[in-house]
């Protein structure tokens, strides 16, 4: 029987934001689509930045989570400091983003094959951060802080409610693709983002079950219960 290895908590955080940003910068690369979680915020990008060229990504990313934080409270009717240190985490995977854009935009990509080559890694690297984070008790990004949140006070699967939220984001990119460029022209969503949104809560459970099979999770530090606390 082989031993599990100890991986810390702390570690899959930062490991899972660092992956996570990667896999969406390699995604907005292949220019198939990005992720559907992020698509609302990347279109908000493309439509801001007309205007405000200094508007990245990353910073819409975290503008949009504040927004989606606030959300979270109202419809869970309660407060936890835990929203806080989300929005920590969406400023912090804001900055990862706009460096990950950097450095993948560096890369050359001309042909058809390297840009499926370049959705495919994409799409696995946001899985597997994704799946990282669902490991660590630090606040995750407001996107996955509302799956946790809502799967936890319902007692619903956390991969299945990741499904159906994966789906109400893509459907409010498609939206707002209309809404900013018009029904002919769309952007950020694309049959990539169509595709992730159906398959990404089942990969992302496999990468949960391969990570748990050789990997025991715990924690490094004591600071779990600054991040449990209700606040």
């Amino acid at each position: 029987m082989t031993t599990k290895k100890t991986f810390y908590t702390e570690l899959s955080y930062v490991f899972g934001i660092l992956i996570l940003a990667l896999g969406t910068a390699f995604m907005e690369r292949a220019n198939f689509g990005v992720s559907m979680v992020v698509a609302p915020a990347y279109i908000l990008h493309l439509k801001i930045s007309q205007y405000l060229p200094f508007f990245s990504f990353g910073m819409a990313e975290y503008c949009l989570q504040a927004v989606l934080l606030v959300l979270i409270g109202i419809v869970l009717r309660k407060f936890r400091i835990t929203f806080l240190f989300s929005f920590v985490t969406a400023v912090f995977y804001g900055f990862v983003l706009d460096g990950m854009m950097a450095l993948i935009g560096l890369l050359p990509m001309t042909t058809l094959l390297g840009r499926i080559l370049f959705y495919i890694v994409g799409l696995l690297a946001c899985s597997l951060g994704v799946a990282l984070l669902f490991h660590t008790y630090i606040a995750p990004e407001a996107y996955e802080l509302f799956v946790k949140e809502f799967s936890g006070k319902y007692n619903k699967n956390i991969h299945k409610v990741k499904t159906v939220y994966d789906c109400c984001s893509c459907l409010t990119a498609v939206v707002l693709s209309f809404i900013f460029f018009g029904f002919l022209h769309f952007e950020g969503v694309k049959l990539g983002t169509i595709f992730c949104a159906l398959v990404n809560g089942s990969v992302i459970g496999q990468f949960s079950k391969s990570l748990e099979k050789f990997f025991v999770f715990k924690d490094g530090l004591k600071l779990r219960g600054y991040f449990e606390s209700e606040g």
